[in-house]
């Protein structure tokens, strides 16, 4: 259950970094909404996850599903430019999500 509870709280990281980025500095109400729903959310569930599983582990998971998601969205967006080394790096950040998940 932990793990389940942390991968959607990396996917509501992606979430609530995408939605910072929308507030344009907390001047736009709903975007500025999500950010604050999506961040509460994050890090409850990063709290949980944390109370069963290491706490390096658990961030860099953290961390790494929503650094990934967030810019594969910016990239499908056209926010963000689109290249084989970057889609490389990505994977070898789900690559190390992966394989922290594989040594617990």
């Amino acid at each position: 259950m932990s793990w389940v509870v942390l991968v959607l709280s990396g996917v509501l990281e992606a979430v609530w970094a995408t939605a910072l980025d929308k507030s344009q500095g907390f001047s736009r109400f709903w975007p500025s909404a999500i950010f604050v729903t999506a961040l509460v959310a994050s890090m409850a569930g990063l709290a949980f996850a944390m109370r069963e599983l290491p706490l390096g582990t658990s961030y860099a998971v953290w961390v790494g599903i929503g650094a990934t998601l967030t810019v594969i969205y910016a990239m499908a967006t056209g926010a963000e430019s689109v290249s084989l080394l970057k889609i490389l790096f990505l994977a070898m950040i789900v690559g190390g999500v992966i394989g922290l998940k594989s040594l617990h």
